[in-house]
């Protein structure tokens, strides 16, 4: 059967490159989010007028920060896993259920992240 496809061997490679993914995955994330920040910030700086400037600053920030927010829990996951704390499991497949909606990278990502951690060798 396919749920528990690999051993505890393989589960040794498996695990730290889930980490890994989900610490570059969520980078993207603060990243996309930054340069969304700028962009908008830009533009409004460009209108030189002071109410798109504020309102476009404004939404920039908050756009920032919601990307941050959801990136958070993926460092940690990522982090624990690599670090091998038992907690890591759970938050990663929770981060993974919902970065399934994040169509196409997301979904791959959630889907090879469940895979591995729902194995029987993974706890």
């Amino acid at each position: 059967m396919l749920v528990n496809a690999l051993s505890e061997r393989e589960m040794q490679v498996h695990v730290p490159i889930v980490g890994w993914l989900l610490i570059v995955s969520n980078a993207l994330l603060l990243v996309i989010g930054g340069l969304v920040f700028l962009l908008l910030a830009g533009i409004g700086f460009a209108t030189q007028e002071p109410e798109p400037t504020w309102i476009l600053a404004a939404v920039g920030t908050f756009v920032a920060l919601l990307l941050a927010a959801l990136a958070i829990p993926g460092f940690v996951a990522g982090a624990g896993l690599l670090a091998r704390k038992p907690w890591a499991r759970i938050l990663a497949i929770v981060v993974a259920v919902l970065g399934l909606a994040n169509f196409p990278i997301g979904t791959l990502i959630g889907a090879y992240v469940l895979f591995v951690l729902l194995q029987d060798a993974a706890a």
